[in-house]
């Protein structure tokens, strides 16, 4: 959707607002804009966050790849390929 709403950004940030996509020394935007958007489409942002991580967990079983995509402890991971795979808990692999 960035691309197609501002396809010559410059602005360095991830997330960008009317306001801010035009300059790049411009600030990102801002935690009420983030705030008022995941409100209104019911969400917080740690929901979307884990959900995030779940759904590459289910791509990727692999605990390793998730701590580091994620910068996430070791079993924080394995809770998360252990939701999205519950036939691989409990196994131990040599």
């Amino acid at each position: 959707m960035r691309q197609q709403t501002w396809p010559a950004c410059s602005n360095p940030h991830l997330l960008v607002s009317s306001q801010t996509a035009l300059d790049p020394s411009g600030p990102p935007v801002s935690k009420m804009l983030l705030a008022t958007a995941f409100d209104r489409i019911g969400i917080t942002a740690r929901a979307l966050w884990q959900d995030r991580v779940l759904n590459e967990a289910r791509h990727s079983a692999d605990p390793v790849h998730l701590m580091r995509l994620f910068a996430i402890s070791d079993s924080t991971a394995m809770k998360y390929v252990h939701a999205a795979h519950p036939e691989k808990a409990g196994r131990v692999h040599p």
